[in-house]
């Protein structure tokens, strides 16, 4: 029996060990779609928009406690010098009464009609559920974009300090050679100097670039929750270049209703119109009944009664203030449908702006594939061309920035494509 404990309790912490993220990116590695998952459930930002949305729920179910009865409870004693009553019986004679006593009662109002207040707060705290709910999408959007610009970051560093390293080979090897060539006789001193100072440069580099790695992983851990240390991004930059995003274009009319901006503009167009007829419900007439128990024992004997009422309320005086409340409400009103048609328009434009990036970086990621190739042809040449002894060493050393500078282009251009991917996207609805 022990022993069967024993082995459930191995087994539970091994699944437990498989499931936590630090586990996994352990074993596999980090992809963006882990990244983004990670810092959704971990971030401030969006720990904050889940609360709000929560606290826009109690703000409903408190305004629907307003079509409940409104029930108090009253209670008085008092001991006075003399009584508030008297009664003279003969001209030596008087009583007094009510010099102490006491008085309690519980009463309930239940509101008939209200102006439509209570309805249209309803209506209103249930639009400011919706709002925040869009809101913790737009929180989203943001917390998502920005992790997946730092996974690419380090994406683009870690590839660029792979160049850096086949570019410190190659350096290795001439430096050698050089140097080889130089206690020959063959060659001067000066390319030897020229090869130790690119190397230097070199060096240099790749402190810069461990730096930035650095910075980037531990803005990568933060967002994610992970451990700077341990975290490992599963991720390397294909020679072969990805499909065209032509699959991912969507006509930025049909869109619109998708985006949580256009949803929420929406919602705000909703929002001053109800707050208009809230402010109309406060010139109209309310209406309510009423009931309650009240006790006293002021007179000789304990009085015990029940009392029912019905009242109604005419804000006369509010009238005059409330027609100009009225007209400011109305403004708000048409500002909010004006900006709900500027703001869609806006949107429209940039879904295709960013649909233009999609293909500008497409092109460039192209291009950048194409100068690798013709970069390494020409360190090849200029390689051969030195041995030959048909080029200078700086000639060669030309040709290695060239090549580094093409392979850095590419991945930054290769980078590029994919955050412009996601953010087409977000912008599209699409998330």
């Amino acid at each position: 029996m022990n022993n069967d404990i024993k082995l459930i309790g191995r087994a539970l912490c091994g699944l437990l060990a498989v499931l936590s993220p630090a586990a996994v990116q352990a074993q596999t590695g980090l992809t963006p779609e882990m990244c983004r998952s990670m810092a959704v459930s971990h971030n401030a930002k969006m720990v904050n928009a889940k609360n709000a949305v929560a606290e826009a729920e109690q703000t409903k179910k408190e305004a629907f406690t307003n079509y409940f009865p409104i029930v108090s409870a009253t209670g008085m004693g008092f001991n006075a010098d003399k009584g508030m009553a008297k009664m003279q019986l003969q001209p030596d004679m008087a009583m007094e009464m009510c010099k102490n006593g006491l008085m309690g009662g519980v009463t309930a109002v239940q509101p008939l009609f209200a102006g439509g207040q209570i309805v249209n707060g309803n209506q209103l705290a249930k639009v400011g559920v919706e709002v925040k709910r869009l809101q913790q999408n737009l929180s989203d959007n943001e917390v998502t974009l920005t992790t997946e610009q730092y996974f690419w970051r380090v994406v683009t560093l870690q590839e660029k300090l792979k160049t850096l390293g086949k570019v410190e080979t190659q350096l290795e090897r001439i430096l050698r050679d050089v140097e080889a060539s130089v206690e020959a006789g063959v060659v001067t001193r000066n390319d030897l100097l020229q090869v130790q100072l690119r190397r230097n440069e070199t060096k240099s580099s790749r402190l810069q670039l461990e730096n930035a790695l650095s910075i980037s992983r531990n803005m990568l851990a933060q967002y994610t929750g992970l451990g700077s240390d341990s975290l490992a991004v599963a991720f390397s930059v294909d020679d072969q270049l990805p499909s065209r995003p032509d699959s991912l274009y969507c006509d930025p009319e049909s869109a619109l209703g998708l985006t949580s901006e256009y949803a929420l503009l929406q919602q705000n167009v909703k929002a001053s119109r109800l707050q208009y007829k809230m402010e109309l419900g406060k010139n109209l007439p309310t209406v309510a009944i009423g009931g309650g128990y009240v006790y006293h024992n002021f007179l000789p004997e304990d009085q015990r009664f029940w009392v029912g009422f019905a009242t109604v309320t005419v804000p006369l005086t509010g009238w005059w203030g409330g027609s100009h409340a009225l007209k400011k409400e109305k403004l708000q009103v048409k500002n909010t449908e004006n900006q709900l048609a500027d703001q869609g328009e806006l949107l429209v434009i940039r879904m295709k702006n960013a649909w233009n990036g999609v293909n500008e970086a497409y092109e460039q990621m192209k291009i950048a594939r194409l100068s690798i190739e013709q970069a390494t042809e020409n360190l090849r040449l200029n390689t051969d061309y030195y041995k030959s002894g048909t080029c200078t060493m700086s000639d060669l050393l030309d040709a290695q920035t060239l090549f580094q500078q093409s392979c850095d282009k590419y991945v930054e251009s290769y980078t590029d494509y994919e955050l412009k991917k996601r953010e087409y996207l977000q912008v599209t609805g699409r998330r």
